[in-house]
Parts: structure tokens; C-alpha cells; sequence
């Protein structure tokens, strides 16, 4: 008997999930795997279904069969074999990418002198006053003592919302008439290890996808944070992150320094996390329950607490006997409000 089917979901790597109403038959929902995996069509009990999404990490999947059962409910989509209750938490996010906001905002940068590709980091996206910002350390873009002058830098980009494995790469030019085009800043300590690229949004793919965190995500005055306090790094250590889908990888830390204090009179912070070359200039964030000014949930509930630099360099460390501290620099935030100031 011919089965009449809705598609409910179909994830980045092409995997399906299908309503399927069979008439007098009992309604499944149909597994269709990818090519490229060789796995077999499987069908499964709505109920059943859903038993699994509640007692596991519920994906996009499960949310859009709730939804499709709530219209069902109200009249919207008539078909006699589906239940006439929906359940509870029905929220369909059928068209939104599979990766939470989170790694969205974070980009893979790599750095170059002309056609020459010198070094791979990471970046992070800043919006203000509708003006859009790339976010790196300063020193991926100049480093003297490393004779490190790049002339220009290529930031990844997701280029279709229901498929995350679809990207390209935008150059963002670092000078201009022989001018940086970068912002930096200094204070009593020295240079701010943080620079922020204003990126023309009229020059970005039309159909580029991405998130941002913005001044709303920055730690409120007198915010403080216990040592100890769990963080996440954002980034791409050694340019290592999900090929297919073009996604940083997530390092969980902790805050070794006391948070609100200037770091040996720099204004940084200290964290105890394994990073790697690659990760300078990404995200440092902690969750909150961050609300915008209506009540509404922001995409990115988080706190953007600084900006990853380097690993600590201690002078006298001895190569051959001691271990790595694990130690690394984080630029405190509000540095932003400067940089991206009118």
C-alpha cells in the first residue's frame, strides 16, 4: 500500500527523517541515511520515536515531528492516523542549522602575503550600531619579533543555512594606501593583544550565514567571576575542526587568574585550558541566561568574557624538565567598546 510521507528533516550530511502515514496502518517515522554511508532505510513507531528524542539529545528531527503533530492537532494538516494530542515542548526549528549559535559566530581565519598562505587562527564576529566587526589577536595580523606582515586574510563563511557543509572563503584586505585597516589599542600595561577588521556586510555573500555576539554579551560592570569558573574556547587549535561542516571545536577551562584584576598590570586574565597554535583570537565565553531588551531568548546565551591570546611563556621554563603550564593569556573583553566605538 502507497504511504503517504512528509519530509521532517533532512541534516547537513543528507541523512532524512520522513513522516510516514500509512492509512489503516500505523504512522512511522522513516530513516533515510546518505549515500555515502551504505546504511538501511529503517522505519520506527511515532511513538517510539519520540520515547528516544526525550531520553537523548533531542535533535531538529524530533522537533519537527512535534510540530507537525501540534498542526495536526489543530486542524491544519487533517490526517485520521495521527494522535490527537501533541506533546509537550513542540517547537519546530526545521530550517535551522543543526550547530547551535555558539559555533556560528566563532570563523576560521588564515593569514597571507599575496598568493603565500603563512599561518592558520581563529576569529570571532562583533556587530555594533549595525556595523559588523571581525574580532582576532592583533598579532595574527603584525608581529614584529616573529616577522610575521601579512597583507591580507581569508575568513571561512557558511553559505546556505540548511547545509553547513557549504562554505567559502572571503579575503579581507589588511591595508590600504599603506595604512592598517585594523583597529588596535594600547593602555598603561602595553599593547592590547585584540584587533577588530569592520567588514563591509554589502561585501559579504547574500546568502552568508553566521552569528554575533555584540555589547549585550559583554560582562556587565562589576561582574565577577570565581576562580575556578568553568569556561569554553571557541576555536580551531592547529586548524584542526569538522571538515565537512566547516565548525571550530569547543576547549573547556577554567578562570587560574582573579577575574576583574589586570593580570601583572596587563588587561588580561589568566586560563587553565589545553589550547594550541590556531586558537589566538578566539572567543571566550561562559553561559548565561542572556535576554534581549523585549524578553526574548537571545540566540547566544552567553557571556563573552575575553579574547584568547597565547599560551603563558615563562623565560625561565627549561624545555627538556619542566612541563607545559597550560596556562594562556585572555584579553578582557570591554576592550570592544573601544575598538568598535564610532
Amino acid at each position: 500500500m502507497t504511504m503517504a510521507t512528509i519530509e521532517l528533516y533532512c541534516s547537513p550530511n543528507g541523512d532524512k527523517w520522513l513522516f510516514c502515514d500509512g492509512g489503516s496502518k500505523s504512522a512511522v517515522v522513516r530513516h533515510v541515511p546518505n549515500a555515502a554511508s551504505g546504511g538501511a532505510v529503517t522505519d520506527e513507531a511515532v511513538e517510539a520515536f519520540l520515547a528516544a528524542g526525550r531520553s537523548g539529545p533531542k535533535g531538529p528531527q524530533y522537533d519537527a515531528l512535534e510540530e507537525l503533530l501540534t498542526r495536526t492537532a489543530a486542524g491544519q494538516i487533517p490526517c485520521d492516523t495521527l494522535p490527537t494530542s501533541p506533546p509537550a515542548n513542540t517547537a519546530g526549528i526545521v530550517h535551522k542549522p543543526a550547530a547551535e549559535a555558539l559555533l556560528l559566530s566563532a570563523a576560521r581565519v588564515r593569514t597571507f602575503a599575496q598568493l603565500r598562505h603563512m599561518t592558520n587562527a581563529s576569529g570571532f564576529f562583533f556587530t555594533r550600531n549595525d556595523c559588523l566587526f571581525l574580532v582576532t589577536s592583533r598579532h595574527v595580523l603584525i608581529d614584529s619579533p616573529s616577522e610575521h606582515f601579512p597583507d591580507r586574510i581569508e575568513v571561512e563563511l557558511h553559505v546556505d543555512r540548511d547545509n553547513l557543509g557549504a562554505s567559502t572563503w572571503f579575503s579581507l584586505p589588511l591595508y590600504s594606501g599603506g595604512k592598517g585597516l585594523w583597529r588596535q589599542a594600547s593602555d598603561d600595561g602595553g599593547d592590547v593583544d585584540v584587533a577588530v577588521l569592520e567588514v563591509s556586510k554589502d561585501r559579504l555573500p547574500p546568502s552568508a550565514v553566521f552569528d554575533a555576539f555584540g555589547p549585550e554579551h559583554l560582562p556587565k560592570p562589576g561582574h565577577t567571576m570565581p576562580v575556578g569558573a568553568s569556561v569554553l574556547i571557541v576555536g580551531f587549535p592547529l586548524g584542526f575542526h569538522d571538515s565537512l561542516h566547516h565548525l571550530p571545536i569547543v576547549r573547556q577551562g577554567a578562570i587560574a587568574s582573579a577575574f576583574g584584576l589586570r593580570f601583572e598590570g596587563k588587561g588580561c586574565f589568566i586560563t587553565d585550558a589545553r589550547t594550541h597554535r590556531g586558537t589566538s583570537g578566539a572567543p571566550v565565553v561562559t553561559g548565561a541566561a542572556t535576554m534581549h531588551a523585549d524578553g526574548a531568548a537571545s540566540s547566544l546565551p552567553w557571556i563573552l568574557l575575553g579574547i584568547h591570546s597565547s599560551t603563558v611563556d615563562m623565560g625561565t621554563h627549561n624545555g627538556n624538565l619542566d612541563e607545559s603550564l597550560g596556562l594562556n593569556h585572555a584579553w578582557y573583553s570591554d576592550v570592544l567598546l573601544t575598538l568598535t566605538a564610532n
